[in-house]
């Protein structure tokens, strides 16, 4: 008995998924350069699949835009932040947490489009908008985070502590400089650009991610400097599922604030 068409439509990107991530899974497993722990590699493959199955291939380029260039702004400096003991353990190799510390709110985002598009409502247009934004926000933010903290660690001539502007040394929680500032804008800049070119946001949700990932990661530098170590519960990981949700809510927020004004 042949498979109904639209049976066939939902699976088949399911289908793919999974045979495209056991693939790099493969690659990456047997690959000399490790980005990731064998118990992150199988969690990047759940990962994966999910965001292929319920956004194709346009959130996954931009799941692995920001998991290539992170990657890669990890390791700038690596020798100079393991000398002064500021650098990522496992010298920047991702494991569970951080795949999840990253990628959670994410991840919901884009089971809340897949959730709304098989299920519409008078509303599912918008809030597929608003999702697909909060998406490409998240990682905006979580990017902008690894750029400002990653390239500050390695380059800041000068970081303050953001609650007070006191000079503290580079590393130091709710530290910030000039260079990871500016590093940050770039980071979110540059995802939020890739997530305009594959479709998922407009031009002007570029400038709201932006704006987005600034307040959510000066915002997390802030529990950082006054948080973060009173509560043993708040480790970074999940300071960055703080940060990202921030970061959703922010361009979500901004989003239907811009709307609301032009539409008086």
């Amino acid at each position: 008995m042949p498979i109904p068409p639209e049976i066939l439509d939902i699976l088949m990107p399911w289908a793919i998924a999974i045979g495209l991530n056991s693939v790099l899974l493969t690659i990456a497993w047997f690959a000399p350069k490790k980005l990731l722990t064998p118990a992150g590699l199988v969690h990047a493959w759940i990962l994966g699949t999910i965001l292929w199955g319920t956004l194709g291939w346009r959130g996954y380029t931009v799941m692995m835009f920001y998991f290539l260039v992170g990657s890669a702004i990890t390791r700038v400096g690596m020798a100079e932040k393991e000398a002064a003991g500021i650098a990522e353990k496992r010298s920047g190799a991702r494991g569970p947490e951080n795949v999840w510390g990253s990628a959670l709110i994410a991840t919901l985002c884009a089971l809340g489009t897949y959730t709304i598009a098989v299920m519409p409502s008078p509303w599912t247009h918008e809030l597929l908008l608003l999702l697909l934004l909060g998406y490409v926000a998240s990682l905006s933010t979580k990017l902008s985070d690894t750029c400002a903290s990653e390239v500050g660690k390695a380059y800041g001539k000068r970081t303050f502590l953001i609650t007070t502007l006191q000079p503290v040394a580079r590393g130091t929680e709710g530290a910030v400089s000039l260079e990871g500032t500016l590093a940050g804008v770039l980071g979110s800049a540059a995802i939020a650009s890739v997530g305009w070119a594959v479709g998922l946001i407009g031009g002007l949700s570029i400038v709201i991610c932006i704006v987005a990932a600034f307040i959510a990661t000066n915002l997390e530098s802030v529990i950082g400097a006054t948080l973060q170590s009173k509560f043993d519960w708040l480790t970074n990981e999940v300071v960055n599922v703080l940060n990202t949700l921030i970061g959703a809510i922010a361009a979500i927020l901004l989003a239907l604030l811009i709307q609301t004004l032009i539409t008086k």
